[in-house]
């Protein structure tokens, strides 16, 4: 099986390789074709989008972190649990979480249970849920107020997240990689949710960070290869 992956990506690399031509860079709409052209797999791939960011992430004031509502979703089912207790549960099973819970949640978790995309709690939860440290953190989990997952309006936050609401945030390199979507979305969805998402991290520029803050875009299927984007070309919607 990983023998028969690895020719078939070698395959569509040299297909991108052609297509290229000399060319190191290539207008975002173009490289939205190319990342759906060479999408070989049997399944569905995630479109995803790597942004290299002129930032020190070994500095505190220069992360990079917040959430963005994509117009076209992602296209992915995300299954949700909220941390809250007392009347607060109603309102989230309400809204659709896929599981509520207070001590006994935060028990459940702490036994290794992650079967989730992401976890919500309201504040007066977080003096418990902050236990989850070593289990939530590493995975990029934990509920904290600058992505929206710690609040007291519940229903709200579920409906935005479960609509296409994403978080983003740099990784040690200072690069933000996240998906925006399925190789199956159109190619102007696609387009539409990259330059909302650019449009968001350039927003999210920290003080500190000085000289060029978008350093490079690039975009890729799941299995596919990286096509680098102009950085000019996401630019010509206003952003």
């Amino acid at each position: 099986m990983k023998k028969e992956s690895g020719k078939r990506f070698k395959k569509v690399s040299e297909q991108v390789k052609t297509a290229l031509g000399e060319r190191r860079f290539v207008p975002l709409e173009e490289a939205v074709k190319l990342v759906k052209a060479s999408a070989s797999a049997k399944f569905d791939e995630s479109f995803d989008v790597v942004a290299r960011l002129g930032i020190d992430a070994s500095q505190s004031d220069q992360n990079v972190r917040g959430t963005v509502s994509l117009p076209h979703g992602t296209g992915k089912s995300v299954r949700l649990i909220v941390f809250c207790q007392g009347e607060k549960q109603k309102e989230a099973q309400a809204a659709g979480a896929d599981a509520v819970g207070a001590a006994d949640l935060v028990e459940k978790v702490q036994g290794g249970w992650t079967d989730f995309d992401l976890a919500i709690a309201t504040p007066d939860m977080m003096k418990d849920v902050g236990k989850l440290g070593k289990v939530l953190g590493p995975k990029g989990l934990m509920p904290n107020p600058k992505s929206g997952t710690v609040t007291m309006d519940l229903a709200k936050a579920i409906k935005e997240f479960k609509a296409g609401k994403v978080e983003y945030r740099n990784d040690k390199s200072g690069n933000v990689h996240l998906s925006v979507g399925k190789v199956s979305f159109a190619e102007q969805a696609l387009t539409e949710n990259v330059r909302t998402v650019i449009a968001a991290i350039l927003r999210s520029k920290p003080a500190a960070s000085k000289g060029t803050f978008l350093k490079g875009v690039v975009l890729s299927s799941t299995m596919g290869p990286g096509v680098r984007v102009e950085v000019a070309t996401i630019r010509e919607a206003g952003i």
